[in-house]
C-alpha cells in the first residue's frame, strides 16, 4: 500500500512533525478517505497530552474528518468512491453487539475511537468502517463542515436522547466551540433557550447564535435568578461550577446533560436531586444515524462551526492557538500536502 504522510506527535507534549506510515491491506468493510478538511477539537490537545491517559505514540489526532472515498473494500455498503462523507470521534465499531444492532453503535463495548489506537485525520487519507463514514449532504459547505462530527454531533445527541420538544426551555452553560454551535441547534430545534457564559464580552455573541437569555455563570446570584426554567441544561465547559445553583434552573423532572470532559469531581447534592426529581447524566458522541440527522438538520438549518482556517502544514501554530483559549470558535485545519 502506499505510505500516508501525516503530522504525528512521537511523545507526550511533544510538537507534530511529519510522519509517514506504511498502512494494512483494507479491510472488506472499511473505506479510505482522502482528507479535505479537518476541524481541530480540544480533544485532540488533551490526547496530545495524554490527559486521559489513553495516548499511544506516534499519534496522529484529527477526529472531524471531511473529504471523499478514493478506496473500499469489497463489503461497502451504501457508498461510492468520490463520495463526500465525514468521520467524527468513532470510525468503528463491532456491528454485532446489543448497543449496535439496536442503532446505539456509540455505546458499543468494542468502540473503535478515530484517534485512540487508530491513525487520525491529521493526514492525507484515514480509514473508517463504512457505518461510521456519514454521508454529506449535498448542500453542506465541506470548508466548514468539519467540527459538526464531533462537536455538533455532541451537542445536538442530547435533544434526540432525552426527547427535548420544540416547547422546551434549553440552557447552554459555555460559548465556545461546543456552546456556540449548542445555541443554533436549540434555537432551530424551537426551544427558548439561555446562554451561561462568564465571558460578557460573548453576550452579543450569544445572542448572535440564538440566545433568547444570557446569564452570567461567574455568579451564582445570577443564575438563581432562572430558577425553575429550564427542561435541559447542556453543560459544554470542563471545569467545575457551581452545580447546586445550576440545578436550580431546572424544572420538576428537568435534566443535566454533562457533554464536557470535567475531570474533578463533581459534588452534587442528593437533596437538589430528589426535591423536582432531577436528573444528572452524561451524554456521548452520536451513532452514525444521529450523526447523519444533525448533519441534514444542520444543512436544513444552515447551521455551522464558526471557524477559523489554518493550513495543515501549520498545525502547530494552530494548536497553539487553541491551547492558549484564541480559537473563535473552531479552527479546521486544510490539508496541503500536495
Amino acid at each position: 500500500m502506499e505510505p500516508i504522510r501525516s503530522w504525528a506527535a512521537l511523545a507526550p507534549h511533544a510538537e507534530l512533525q511529519p510522519y509517514q506510515y506504511s498502512p494494512s491491506a483494507l479491510g472488506a468493510e472499511e473505506v479510505e478517505i482522502k482528507v479535505a478538511h479537518c476541524g481541530l477539537c480540544h480533544s485532540d490537545l488533551s490526547m496530545l497530552n495524554n490527559d486521559w491517559g489513553l495516548s499511544r505514540y506516534p499519534l496522529i489526532p484529527g477526529h472531524e474528518i471531511v473529504g471523499h472515498i478514493v478506496a473500499m473494500g469489497p463489503q461497502v455498503k451504501g457508498l461510492q468512491l468520490g463520495q463526500r462523507v465525514g468521520i467524527g470521534w468513532n470510525a468503528g465499531s463491532c456491528m454485532h453487539c446489543h448497543s449496535c444492532i439496536t442503532g446505539e453503535h456509540n455505546l458499543c463495548g468494542s468502540i473503535q475511537p478515530t484517534i485512540v489506537n487508530h491513525h487520525g485525520g491529521f493526514a492525507e487519507r484515514v480509514r473508517a468502517h463504512w457505518a461510521w463514514a456519514v454521508p454529506l449532504p449535498d448542500s453542506l459547505d465541506m470548508t466548514a463542515a468539519g467540527p459538526l462530527l464531533c462537536a455538533g454531533a455532541t451537542v445536538f445527541t442530547p435533544l434526540l436522547t432525552f426527547g427535548v420538544k420544540p416547547t422546551d426551555s434549553v440552557g447552554i452553560v459555555g460559548i465556545g466551540g461546543l456552546g456556540h454551535l449548542g445555541l443554533q441547534f436549540a434555537m432551530a430545534w424551537g426551544c427558548e433557550v439561555t446562554a451561561f457564559t462568564s465571558n460578557p464580552a460573548k453576550y452579543d455573541e450569544a445572542r448572535g447564535f440564538g440566545a433568547h437569555h444570557v446569564v452570567n455563570s461567574r455568579h451564582s446570584e445570577e443564575i438563581v435568578k432562572a430558577a425553575n426554567t429550564l427542561d435541559l441544561l447542556l453543560i459544554t465547559v470542563n471545569n467545575l461550577l457551581d452545580w447546586s445553583a445550576l440545578l436550580k434552573t431546572l424544572k420538576p423532572n428537568g435534566r443535566m446533560a454533562i457533554v464536557g470532559a470535567i475531570l474533578d469531581p463533581m459534588e452534587i447534592s442528593a437533596i437538589d436531586l430528589i426535591f423536582g426529581q432531577k436528573r444528572v447524566a452524561g451524554s456521548l458522541n452520536g451513532s452514525p444515524s444521529a450523526t447523519a440527522d444533525m448533519l441534514r438538520f444542520a444543512a436544513r438549518h444552515r447551521i455551522y462551526p464558526q471557524v477559523e482556517h489554518f493550513p495543515m502544514s501549520q498545525v502547530n501554530a494552530a494548536m497553539r492557538h487553541l491551547a492558549d483559549g484564541n480559537a473563535r470558535y473552531r479552527v479546521v485545519l486544510d490539508a496541503d500536502f500536495s
